[in-house]
């Protein structure tokens, strides 16, 4: 069987990297849509996930989990996921491997809802702050290096280090946050990337029995 298993797009942040890494790679594999529900309510995705969690592939045999495994198997059907140069390619692992594991201050405050139409939170933390100068660091100077003429971290290509932070760039249009002119330049790029605007009106498309409260009523 071949599939991809995804929650709600609206929400799923870890979703919209595993599924932009499958379609950057051409995989051909269908979605199956699991509606969240939010607070480990979503038993379901036991019955389908070795981990409880989406996104899930499974791919001729293969079965992969974790977004950033998904996007390390996609990048063996397309390596220019990863950039070719050695040094580049070690800096773009470490800045997906960061953005993996890091961040958690930014992820709790500021949940991806792309319903959320540019609207800044009433206030932030110190912490949240942190994350958010971080990333736009980590932007700013990859793109100094390594982007090239490219609109895209590594150059003209969506690669996997750009993926990773898919979900950033949405969260950071969906909150009003401020960035910085190249950073801004960048999240501008990846929300117009074709995936990108087809993910986003695939939310769209969702029901609105899908939404919930504990996203939508962030201020």
């Amino acid at each position: 069987m071949n599939r991809l298993v995804i929650g709600t797009r609206r929400y799923s942040s870890w979703s919209l990297r595993g599924w932009l890494a499958v379609r950057a790679a051409g995989l051909d594999v269908p979605d199956h849509v699991i509606a969240l529900r939010g607070g480990g309510q979503t038993t379901e995705i036991h019955d389908v996930s070795p981990n409880g969690l989406v996104p899930f592939l499974e791919h001729d045999g293969a079965q992969i989990w974790e977004s950033l495994a998904i996007c390390e198997y996609c990048a063996e059907f397309a390596p220019s996921l990863w950039p070719e140069e050695r040094k580049a390619r070690a800096h773009a692992r470490s800045i997906a491997s960061e953005m993996h594991s890091g961040f958690r201050a930014l992820r709790q405050a500021l949940p991806m809802n792309l319903g959320r139409e540019g609207r800044a939170l009433n206030e932030m933390s110190a912490e949240v702050l942190k994350d958010i100068a971080r990333v736009d660091t980590l932007w700013s100077e990859t793109l100094e290096r390594f982007g090239g003429e490219g609109p895209y971290l590594f150059g003209r290509g969506l690669g996997n280090a750009d993926i990773m932070f898919a979900p950033v760039v949405s969260r950071f249009a969906s909150y009003a946050v401020a960035l910085s002119p190249a950073a801004a330049a960048y999240r501008d790029a990846v929300l117009a990337h074709p995936l990108m605007q087809e993910w986003t009106n695939r939310a769209a498309e969702e029901p609105v029995s899908w939404h919930l409260e504990h996203y939508e009523s962030v201020a």
